[in-house]
């Protein structure tokens, strides 16, 4: 009975694709012939990416497996010396800070809002310090400072993100450009008739990249107090990496053309030319943000691959002595990092195409840590973490450290939908006799409450990972559907950087406790009757 379940795993390869195949919302799908179980698994979406297979030019084992991904998406190769992994809010605020302190030529910052408190305070100083300085100095830098956030969450209640930014817009109007997206699934009567709150979840700018001159700060943190202070997170800080900063610039760049553009007088505009986005045609409006976004995806692929054969396959190839004797002291890459985006609404589905592919073809033996502040996997992901071979460790978030524990009204009552949610996840598991390759993990720790996402893959036979996940998608429904969203596959064969996110990974799971039937049986863990009826009407909207 178990290896119905189980989608028959080979290698993967992709045969390349060219750029045009991308263009005008074109549909991959992950594919099918290999695994006729997944036939059994619709996703919730009319259609998905298909990817057939890549044969790994180079090598089929170790890291090299994962180069089918440059099929998708730019690959660039870094030294694992400018990869740090961070641990802690305080880390990740310090350094936001510091970064912005020293930045020269630009800061981007993309976020789903910024919190009005003093710390988001000190914030905005940073960033008004280091513009004054700029136009002081004696040789003038020109800093430009780009601000993505989302209209709904950023405009909400009388002191927002958009009144904590207004100052610096309106003191440096041609240094700073604040972009406010709007989803155009919330539009008409909706738009007029869902209240503040939960306008959010029709759809959301969730995308989370902190960017300083070449220095990168990827994450699922927001810019609020309490991810500086104790809402834990995952955070990763690529240094000097100045292709992966010009193709975030450029992403955000152009997520903020087809975004709103906030005036100095509080007002919003759209970018000239650009197609309003609740307000003119909804279908020309998606097919212009696709195309914006898909040409950056699209120019930055060809640039990498052009580097890529200049570098590996020119017939003058020079040793890393020569290289450095040359004047090129870069270390020979041992890294690779694939941005993967996910805007449904556009029909861009990268990240959902890559994470597919990569539960499909975890082998027997492999082991995938996988973690998300909200446990609300979508259903062809549940079938995929069901269905294959790989062993699973899934953290998620217990009750009390959930981010909506204690909050007012219908809020309040979403910890509880998420333990009902958790509680049918993990009778499945039981009722196929997986609990011991499938193993649900709760985050717990006084005073704190629980954001992380991502994974970490390990091959069959590693003590340490190979690849890791990081960024803002949750793996839910939100994520793949609504959102705007963006994570970087990082593939490693440094074993100093897999040291790096093995503790990393061993950080997060030490504070947790293992999901029993037993936990279900605990007073505190009872599903009101409404809240279970409910769930599956709401499940798609948080």
């Amino acid at each position: 009975m178990e290896e119905i379940w189980r989608p028959k795993l080979g290698s993967p390869s992709v045969p390349s694709q060219s750029p045009e195949g991308f263009d005008r919302g074109a549909h991959l799908h992950v594919s099918l012939t290999r695994s006729p179980w997944l036939l059994l698994a619709p996703l919730l979406s009319p259609t998905v990416p298909q990817v057939t297979s890549p044969p790994c030019c180079l090598c089929p084992e170790g890291v090299h497996r994962f180069q089918w991904i440059r099929n998708l998406v730019p690959e660039f190769g870094v030294s694992s010396s400018h990869v740090r992994v961070l641990s802690s809010p305080a880390e990740f605020f310090e350094l936001l800070k510091g970064q912005i302190k020293i930045a020269k030529r630009r800061v981007v910052m993309a976020s789903l809002y910024l919190g009005t408190g003093p710390l988001e305070q000190e914030l905005v100083d940073c960033l008004e310090s280091s513009l004054e300085k700029s136009l002081q100095s004696k040789f003038p830098s020109d800093l430009k400072v780009s601000i993505l956030l989302d209209f709904t969450r950023g405009s909400r209640g009388r002191k927002n993100s958009r009144t904590m930014l207004l100052p610096l817009l309106q003191r440096f109007p041609e240094h700073v450009r604040v972009s406010l997206f709007h989803t155009p699934n919330l539009r008409g009567l909706l738009r007029l008739l869902i209240p503040e709150r939960f306008n959010e979840t029709i759809g959301l700018q969730h995308i989370k990249v902190y960017l300083f001159d070449n220095n990168i700060i990827l994450s699922g943190a927001n810019l609020s107090d309490s991810y500086f202070t104790n809402r834990q997170d995952r955070y990763v800080f690529l240094q000097d990496c100045a292709e992966i900063a010009d193709f975030f610039t450029e992403l955000v760049d152009a997520v903020g053309d087809v975004s709103l553009q906030l005036q100095g007088d509080d007002t919003v505009d759209v970018v000239d030319g650009m197609v309003h986005p609740y307000k003119g045609d909804r279908a020309a409006y998606c097919r212009a943000a696709n195309k914006r976004v898909m040409d950056v995806i699209h120019s930055a692929r060809t640039r990498q691959q052009m580097l890529h054969a200049q570098t590996f396959h020119s017939d003058s190839l020079l040793s890393q002595e020569e290289a450095a004797a040359a004047g090129d002291r870069r270390p020979a890459p041992d890294t690779w990092i694939y941005p993967l985006i996910q805007m449904k609404p556009f029909e861009i589905q990268i990240d959902e195409i890559v994470t597919e592919t990569l539960l499909t073809e975890a082998e027997r033996g492999a082991k995938v840590f996988l973690t998300t502040g909200y446990f609300n996997l979508t259903q062809a992901y549940m079938d995929l973490v069901l269905g294959t071979r790989a062993e699973y460790q899934i953290l998620l978030a217990s009750p009390e450290v959930n981010g909506f524990f204690g909050a007012k009204g219908v809020a309040g009552a979403i910890p509880a939908a998420y333990v009902h949610i958790e509680r049918q996840f993990y009778s499945e598991v039981c009722s196929l006799g997986q609990q011991d390759r499938v193993q649900l993990q709760e985050y717990w720790r006084r005073g704190w409450t629980f954001h992380a996402k991502g994974l970490w893959l390990y091959l069959a036979g590693s003590s340490l990972p190979c690849l890791t996940l990081i960024g803002s998608p949750n793996f839910g429904y939100r994520s793949v559907h609504r959102d705007l969203e963006a994570q970087i596959a990082i593939v490693t064969e440094s074993r100093a950087l897999q040291q790096q996110l093995h503790q990393e990974q061993e950080q997060l799971y030490v504070r947790s406790g293992v999901v029993s039937s037993a936990t279900f049986d605990q007073p505190d863990r009872q599903v009101k009757l409404w809240v279970k009826m409910v769930t599956p009407l709401i499940k798609n909207f948080f």
